[in-house]
């Protein structure tokens, strides 16, 4: 593939970096913190492992649900009041969760969580494709990826000394707080989409499902690989603490080697978006998908600390590497008219896939123990990598050819 050409030196990163980044480190803190102790929490509370493990998955699930209307929602009232919204919605899922005392009211709050933070996500990507040229696209939805990895390096360190002080809890009253913030810091953003909202809005919103029969086809080819990319992500949030407590390892133990991922994360998704803006989305793709199914694979033989550590390094390589690349498809894909409308779709297919990765583990483990749920999943991640490698091959070959 021909390099892409340089980009016009008028636009900076750093010119949007703190409308647009900051938020979503604060925000992405408190998941940070949360993600490595909701199947503990669920355990504390009485849960056996698959069912610790469905908790988790219902994060999953809540972004399913929400998705959809999350883009109509933004489709009519603007990226900023939403992500205000989100994250005050996110702070009530998050106090419920610390104040639970069954895991059906934990698992309620882990499917609201996921409903607020899809809405965050959708209203995040709609402001980085207005206030970002194409040139700079892939590498400053990679470092919007970033940023989410930057909030969950911080947010276990800082979940792991509560944890210490307190007890699980704690990581919950901290999410709050972090989502209060990130509210307000949303509320002071430019609206940049209001003029499109108001050329829609005085031709007639489309119905989010008229958006999606016109872009059918993109939706079940290039979204069916972010499917399978979303679900190799979302395997390590529910099967890995699962793993870490079945080898013997304290909560404290696994908050921190969910910070060394993240450490690992952030360590590449720069040069994962420098990658695809030159090299196309492909490249960085398949390394998400291939480096989770290896890990998978060899997730049985870690038996110890450092065992679990290197497979956690491992996932989390191509997993940084291709930070950003979900939302950078969909920015690629995105039509002018509709698009947040389209963006929800795309952010359905993406939470199939999260949901998708943890009730396969939830499923398996009712049967079979965690061993064999990491080799299913293994081996069903190296056959969507090449589902993957096919389509985003497609759809950079299809941009090149629209920008020349």
């Amino acid at each position: 593939m021909q390099p892409r050409p340089p980009a016009p030196p008028t636009f900076r990163l750093r010119d949007v970096a703190l409308t647009a980044y900051a938020p979503a480190i604060v925000s992405s803190s408190g998941h940070g913190a949360v993600m490595p102790v909701l199947a503990l929490r669920a355990r504390d509370l009485g849960a056996d492992v698959s069912t610790a493990a469905l908790v988790v998955a219902l994060l999953g699930v809540g972004m399913l649900l929400g998705s959809l209307p999350a883009g109509a929602v933004v489709a009519r009232i603007g990226e900023p009041r939403t992500l205000a919204i989100a994250g005050v919605v996110e702070a009530v899922a998050m106090l419920s969760a610390a104040a639970s005392t069954s895991v059906a009211l934990l698992a309620t709050a882990a499917m609201l969580s996921g409903m607020s933070w899809t809405a965050f996500l959708i209203a995040r990507q709609g402001f980085m494709i207005d206030a970002v040229p194409l040139s700079h696209r892939a590498r400053a939805l990679a470092a919007l990826g970033g940023s989410h990895r930057v909030g969950i390096l911080i947010g276990p360190l800082l979940g792991a000394g509560l944890i210490h002080l307190y007890d699980l809890r704690a990581a919950f009253v901290l999410a709050a707080g972090l989502s209060l913030v990130a509210a307000l810091m949303a509320r002071l953003m430019p609206d940049l989409g209001s003029e499109g909202r108001a050329e829609q809005g005085a031709a007639g919103h489309a119905s989010v499902w008229s958006v999606l029969a016109a872009h059918r086809a993109t939706l079940l080819t290039l979204g069916l690989a972010v499917v399978v990319i979303s679900a190799s992500r979302s395997v390590r949030n529910g099967l890995l603490p699962l793993w870490a407590e079945h080898i013997g390892l304290s909560p404290s133990d696994t908050s921190l080697i969910f910070a060394l991922a993240a450490a690992v994360d952030i360590a590449f998704f720069f040069p994962g978006g420098w990658l695809m803006d030159h090299y196309g989305r492909t490249v960085v793709a398949v390394p998400v998908v291939l480096t989770t199914a290896a890990g998978c694979l060899v997730l049985p033989l870690a038996t110890s600390i450092w065992g679990l550590a290197a497979v956690v390094a491992l996932i989390a390589l191509g997993n940084g590497l291709g930070s950003g690349i979900v939302m950078t498809l969909g920015a690629d894909a995105a039509p002018a008219m509709g698009r947040s409308q389209f963006l929800g779709g795309w952010r359905l297919c993406g939470d199939i896939g999260n949901s998708g990765g943890p009730l396969l583990v939830a499923a398996v483990a009712v049967a079979a123990p965690l061993a064999t749920a990491s080799v299913v999943i293994g081996l069903l991640g190296l056959a969507g990598t090449a589902w993957v490698g096919y389509w985003t091959r497609r759809a950079d070959l299809s941009r090149v050819s629209r920008v020349s």
